[in-house]
């Protein structure tokens, strides 16, 4: 019998809607990691863990949690590995934990598409039904700035592919992402492409600095000038402004977040937009937010 002992390789993040997962570590790191924003795997560097020991974490994971309805592949990507790999650790997850409702996992866009239709067909049949992308903006300006090694097109191609082939997405848009000098362009082209994608899920997040602006700065390649408060409730406002989706279900309530919002944007975009409009009202002018910690 395998030691029942799980070594996670720390930090492990996972979406908010994984916190009663089991989380099963099928790569370590993020296979990009480069983008200007993102602090979350700074201290590791990319890899494939070895085969033998995901099965050992599943067997044991199982044990633990008995029952579980969920399963979370991290860490940054994992579907980064090949359709191959995913499969045969699916049929290790099926195996061991029997009977569960979804596999997720984060994801790039570039590595939904490199996968055949046939591929992520195969995938969601063993029970990837659910993949995160941050997809940050949709504006291709700022997504250079950033070192995304994304665009606009590559971003709607992905998804759109992971779609065809029935996996749910829940999609991520930064808000402050460009500052002041961006803020109009990122909030109206974000919207413009989750239109386009219509994801099941979609949150927003606010830009960040764990390690200070100055760090954020020496990677971004443009003129940043950080939005106030009310400057991202009023970018929020733009980009919610223009969406037109259907049945997608919306969350703001990160800890970076200063206003709470929930709720189908099909059925309570203008509540939400009067929330944020007496948000403005009520918020003085001038004040910034405070970054939340990473350690």
């Amino acid at each position: 019998m395998s030691s029942p002992i799980i070594k996670y390789n720390e930090p492990v993040f996972r979406p908010p809607a994984e916190a009663g997962s089991a989380i099963i570590q099928a790569t370590l790191g993020c296979s990009w990691n480069k983008c200007a924003f993102c602090e979350m795997y700074q201290s590791k560097k990319f890899k494939v863990r070895d085969f033998e020991d995901v099965k050992h974490d599943i067997e044991i994971l199982s044990r633990m949690y008995a029952g579980v309805k969920k399963v979370f592949l991290a860490d940054g990507n994992a579907m980064a590995l090949s359709a191959s790999r995913l499969l045969a650790i699916t049929d290790e997850i099926n195996k061991h934990f029997g009977k569960i409702q979804r596999i997720s996992s984060y994801a790039l866009p570039k590595d939904i598409f490199a996968k055949s239709n046939t591929e992520l067909t195969a995938l969601r049949a063993n029970g990837i039904k659910l993949l995160y992308v941050g997809i940050e903006s949709g504006d291709d300006e700022l997504l250079k700035l950033l070192n995304k090694g994304e665009n606009y097109q590559s971003t709607l191609d992905g998804i759109q592919k992971a779609h065809d082939a029935g996996i749910d997405t829940s999609v991520m848009i930064l808000n402050g992402l460009g500052g002041e000098q961006y803020s109009q362009q990122h909030a109206i082209n974000s919207a413009k492409l989750v239109n386009a994608l219509n994801p099941k899920f979609l949150s927003t997040l606010n830009l960040s600095f764990p390690y200070g602006m100055d760090h954020f700065l020496k990677r971004f390649q443009g003129e940043f000038s950080p939005l106030t408060i009310v400057g991202i409730m009023e970018e929020m406002h733009m980009f919610i402004s223009a969406l037109n989706l259907e049945g997608t279900i919306y969350r703001s309530d990160h800890v970076s977040n200063q206003l709470i919002l929930k709720g189908i944007l099909s059925r309570d975009k203008d509540s939400m937009l009067q929330k944020i409009e007496e948000a403005i009202r009520a918020t003085p002018r001038g004040l910034y937010p405070q970054s939340p910690s990473m350690l």
